[in-house]
């Protein structure tokens, strides 16, 4: 039997709902088909927006959503996604396939977008081919109240109040697709742009987001922040999980996996909390009186595309192998959350690890998706301090531990628990202490599990979906539960 003890004496902060946001890039079916078929669309929708997948992605409760890239991003201008779409200027997406993008979904669409799922817009701007006046005038786009050659474009096209969008990235992968540069250069062009972007409104200040570092590129966060941190309000960071390695070329596969690559998989992911921790270190060093945030703007599993499918469009399946990746990544996020103040997983729909796919009028939700609307309770709530005694279990060199755990407490007095058992052959009894609580009320549970390679197919959606866990024995000092193997939890405690 494994003990987890919950303090909830000790908190590092408030979860910000924000971990728990999307990424949404002109990539593949995401945009295109997944969260967006037009107005004439035979599939229901409003305003060419998918009902199914916004209802789908508001019962998740999702909190943001970053658009339109990705390496998109720094190949977009803006104003070719405004005005009448019959005008719109049409352009190769030269970084995802070589298709034609038709910049039916623009700046105006987003924003409808963001307004049917009550969720906050995150926008990347083109720094890599684009220029300071043309992303400094985005920004007024967007959030100019009052008379300006920006604000009367944006009346003109059909939007009167301005949208006062937070959130803005400073360009996206500067060291790679964004434009090869090295920190320096960046660090002195980030200056530059973060001057020129704006706040128009007191009561809506924006929020601006350094390119930060590719996975253990330290050196890349102590230079922007050492140069440019008085300018920004956080750096972000990218980091995928590969079964393989640093083996672009052959990944591995999303369903067809050995046991070994289960525990590689998961092996590495678990680095997340490393370079969480030491980005954080570095932030923490150089940000002075002004309190800098890190974003993990892109994260997630990425595999070889499914056969037969565009190479381009980064379309793979979502097993409970990659829930339990959500699950360990997001326990990680909230475990740091005095420091991680975003995170958006790659992508929302039809890419990567995606939380719905779709195919025609068809939807199927993904295992991931199940654990993001498993934990969506975390979401600004006040992280508890947790502990759980675990045992390695893997395959070879790819050692991890069994369990993972993270835990939050709600403004009502809930608290949320949830707990991953990594191991994919032994179930796991854990003894649940919890400390620091008034008296403890009724304990509900609900549980993910399947075997590694299970997974959501269109023909049989609900394969994998969360259960109500029955057998919950409530002891002296919390509660006594079995977890399964290769399985999520969820526990809530009424307090």
């Amino acid at each position: 039997m494994s003990k987890a003890i919950i303090n909830a004496n000790r908190s590092i902060g408030t979860i910000n709902p924000n971990i728990y946001g999307h990424f949404s890039e002109h990539l593949g079916r995401c945009v295109y088909d997944g969260l967006y078929v037009g107005e004439s669309s035979p599939i229901p929708n409003v305003n060419g927006m998918r009902s199914d997948v916004v209802g789908a992605l508001k019962q998740m409760k999702i909190p943001v959503l970053r658009w339109p890239g990705g390496c998109f991003a720094d190949t977009y201008h803006w104003q070719d996604g405004i005005g009448p779409k019959i005008s719109r200027k049409k352009i190769v997406n030269t970084h995802w396939g070589g298709v034609t993008e038709d910049n039916s979904f623009g700046t105006h669409e987003f924003m409808e977008l963001c307004r049917q799922l009550g969720c906050e817009a995150y926008i990347s701007g083109n720094v890599g081919s684009g220029t300071v006046q043309e992303f400094s005038d985005w920004v007024e786009y967007c959030n100019m109240g009052g008379l300006s050659p920006m604000s009367e474009q944006r009346r003109v096209n059909g939007r009167e109040e301005p949208w006062n969008v937070k959130y803005w990235g400073i360009g996206n992968e500067a060291w790679g697709c964004g434009g090869n540069m090295t920190a320096e250069f960046y660090a002195n062009l980030c200056r530059q742009y973060a001057t020129y972007l704006r706040t128009y409104d007191r009561e809506h200040p924006v929020y601006k987001i350094a390119s930060g570092a590719n996975v253990a590129d330290y050196h890349w966060t102590k230079v922007v922040m050492e140069q440019a941190g008085r300018f920004i309000d956080a750096v972000s960071l990218h980091y995928y999980t590969l079964p393989r390695s640093g083996n672009w070329q052959d990944k591995g596969s999303a369903l067809n996996f050995p046991r070994g690559e289960y525990y590689s998989t998961l092996f590495r992911t678990l680095r997340m909390d490393e370079l969480v921790e030491n980005h954080s270190r570095i932030i923490r060093q150089y940000e002075k009186d002004k309190k800098i945030g890190l974003v993990v703007d892109e994260w997630g599993t990425w595999y070889d595309v499914e056969p037969g499918t565009n190479p381009g469009f980064l379309y793979q399946q979502n097993t409970m192998r990659d829930a339990l990746v959500a699950a360990v990544n997001l326990n990680i996020f909230n475990n740091h959350c005095d420091t991680v103040t975003m995170a958006n997983i790659a992508q929302t729909v039809n890419v990567l690890q995606a939380v719905i796919l779709t195919e025609g009028d068809k939807m199927v939700l993904t295992p991931t998706y199940h654990v993001f609307e498993m934990y969506k309770g975390h979401q600004n709530a006040r992280q508890l301090e947790s502990y759980v005694e675990t045992s390695l279990t893997g395959e070879g060199e790819f050692q991890v531990p069994n369990l993972h755990i993270s835990a939050s407490q709600a403004e009502d007095g809930k608290v949320l628990i949830t707990a991953a058992n990594l191991d994919d052959a032994k179930p796991v009894e854990l003894d649940c202490i919890l400390t620091g609580l008034g008296k403890r009320g009724k304990v509900s549970g609900r549980l993910l599990t399947g075997a590694a390679g299970a997974h959501n197919t269109f023909d049989a959606p609900e394969t994998v979906r969360p259960e109500t866990m029955e057998r919950i024995e409530p002891t002296a000092e919390g509660f006594r539960v079995q977890l399964p193997a290769c399985s999520v939890a969820a526990f809530e405690v009424e307090i």
